[in-house]
């Protein structure tokens, strides 16, 4: 009986990174290539809701938990208000190959949906010889590809990754935000029920969009706000006349530096007034910058599902989630801003106060319960500043 010939897996997926490191896998989702930036996540769930966060515009997100994809995909989990838009992340990397979903939420496949989201996947590889190598040597510019036929052209992918400027001085902001104004209604997903609708709002909250993720604005729509979303660009006079209660600053992709050259002004003059302020991620650092802080470039960022942070006006710490790859200077805070929250992990800043002003803001995400919901009390925190003026009683914060 003759054996069969030898054989060799042809790779049909590459990570090529911007010194010349050549990573070789199997390919999924959407072919064709993507230059971006790679970054590595901890968390062991929700990647759907990471995959498509506007936050990581700009970004190829290598998953160190090794089974990705084992629960399959859904129309309920995603992040971006514009599903058609495709915002969120260009690459995802995997330890293993993408099993069929099993669970009863599921509606496709992984694998399917990343073509429709036209986001490029490789799997097979160490990921966490991947993570050590951007650990040791910070987040790194690269090119992912997938070609069925497994056939690169390895120079110019190396070239594209080596001449991609990066994220700094990147505004992805305008990217992403809306494209007009809207009101959104939706409160947060009940089991077994899904998700609910304000009918009967009690207070007016204009969020600022510069990527906002769907889960914050429900929270906030299920504390009684009517939520005016409005894009990144709009002015300062057009939010004031809306007349709002409280003004939300958004989580976004990029460079705050960058977006901070339109948005900054416009948060200056919304500072005019005492209007209650609340800011996350991108708005946290622009909300920084607009008081006189600074932003810098971080050597890996902070994304996961599992990073400890302290409130310094509880005392509590809070397992919460992150994706930044940017951070405000602790260092940099003017008098009259306070630090409220900071990292336990590296002892970055994740949180300001402005002393005796109804405005604060985060670098984590509240809204993304890994907790899990150790952080859900700073929307309640918001929304008591606003019922302090409408001089309401005060909702408890846990």
């Amino acid at each position: 009986m003759a054996t069969a010939p030898w054989t060799t897996e042809i790779p049909t997926a590459l990570l090529v990174l911007a010194d010349g490191t050549v990573i070789e896998g199997r390919g999924l989702g959407a072919t064709g290539s993507a230059v971006a930036e790679v970054c590595f996540n901890t968390a062991m769930t929700g990647y759907e809701e990471i995959l498509t966060d506007p936050s990581y515009a700009g970004q190829i997100v290598t998953f160190t938990f090794p089974h990705i994809g084992n629960i399959g995909t859904n129309e309920e989990d995603i992040e971006d208000l514009n599903p058609a838009a495709r915002a969120g992340a260009v690459g995802a990397v995997f330890k293993a190959d993408v099993t069929d979903p099993s669970n009863y939420r599921a509606k496709d496949h992984l694998d399917r949906w990343l073509k429709r989201r036209g986001i490029v996947g490789l799997a097979g590889i160490d990921t966490r010889a991947l993570t050590a190598l951007i650990r040791e040597k910070g987040l790194a510019n690269a090119v992912i590809a997938h070609a069925p036929d497994g056939k690169f052209d390895i120079a110019d992918l190396k070239r594209q990754a080596a001449a991609w400027s990066g994220l700094v001085g990147l505004d992805l902001a305008k990217d992403v935000t809306s494209g007009q104004s809207s009101v959104w209604k939706e409160t947060p997903w009940v089991w077994n029920e899904g998700y609910g609708e304000q009918e009967k709002p009690s207070i007016h909250v204009v969020a600022v969009d510069y990527g906002v993720k769907r889960n914050i604005l429900r929270l906030l729509a299920g504390l009684g706000a009517k939520v005016t979303v409005v894009p990144a660009r709009t002015s300062a006079d057009e939010i004031l006349a809306m007349k709002p209660d409280g003004i939300f600053l958004s989580n976004g992709p990029g460079d705050p530096a960058a977006t901070g050259e339109y948005a900054v002004p416009v948060i200056k003059d919304l500072l005019k007034t005492d209007i209650p302020i609340f800011g996350i991620c991108l708005g946290h650092q622009m909300l920084a910058l607009a008081v006189g802080g600074r932003t810098q470039k971080m050597h890996q960022g902070h994304h996961g599902a599992n990073h400890p942070v302290k409130d310094h006006t509880t005392g509590k710490v809070e397992i919460v989630s992150m994706n930044h790859g940017f951070a405000v200077d602790g260092k940099s805070l003017p008098q009259g801003v306070e630090e409220t929250h900071v990292s336990l992990f590296d002892g970055s800043n994740c949180g300001i106060t402005l002393t005796g002003r109804p405005v604060f803001s985060v670098q984590h995400h509240p809204e993304a319960s890994p907790g899990p919901q150790d952080s859900h009390y700073l929307f309640r925190r918001f929304a008591n500043l606003i019922r302090e003026k409408k001089g309401e009683p005060a909702l408890a914060e846990r």
